[in-house]
């Protein structure tokens, strides 16, 4: 595989991650919402979410894997693990590198859910939030094709959806948060004897 092969299958994942990882946010502020898909019954937008999680995990390796083989730049595995020592654009890499570390705490507590508990993973789970935008900042620092018009928009596109479902999320938990005490005075007053 020649090295402009690679080049553009780095490029090309880069984008398709970006896009895959932004429906997987979505799709998990969806099931936090309890929202249904059309044509899909509640457990499976959970289940599309798993699923496309996976696939964009799949995508983030061969990602990361393009980068390493293609010898155009001296990117190590070293590098994709760890933040900040790679000698091509630290910064940026090393966001990359903190984007993916923390991808794979999420991943790794989300295959041993049931051992180490709901409570447990549901707190390190809130780590995909986090790598989300450090990805997406990842990718517009060394992202070849940050200055094209497409790539712009796409990326405007992923982060106008991801912002909105994101205060559709802190509008509901709010709003939970305010109806919570009144139902619970409810519930209590309707249990006395």
């Amino acid at each position: 595989m020649t090295s402009e092969t690679l080049w553009y299958a780095n490029r090309a994942t880069g984008a398709v991650c970006l896009v895959l990882f932004t429906v997987v946010v979505l799709l998990g502020i969806a099931v936090r919402l309890r929202t249904r898909l059309p044509g899909l019954p509640r457990f499976g937008t959970m289940t599309l979410h798993r699923t496309l999680s996976l696939s964009a995990t799949a995508f983030l390796a061969l990602h990361i894997t393009t980068a390493i083989v293609d010898g155009y730049v001296n990117i190590t595995l070293l590098d994709a693990l760890i933040p900040f020592v790679s000698d091509y654009q630290p910064l940026w890499l090393g966001l990359g590198t903190v984007a993916f570390d923390l991808m794979l705490a999420v991943l790794v507590t989300s295959l041993l859910r049931e051992r180490i508990g709901h409570r447990a993973w549901r707190t390190l789970h809130w780590l995909a939030y986090a790598s989300w935008p450090v990805a997406l900042i990842h990718g517009i620092g060394i992202g070849t094709d940050t200055g094209a018009d497409w790539m712009t928009w796409l990326t405007v596109a992923c982060v106008a959806t991801v912002v909105t479902a994101g205060v559709a999320r802190l509008t509901h938990a709010a709003r939970a948060a305010r109806r919570t005490p009144a139902a619970l005075l409810r519930t209590a007053e309707g249990a006395r004897p």
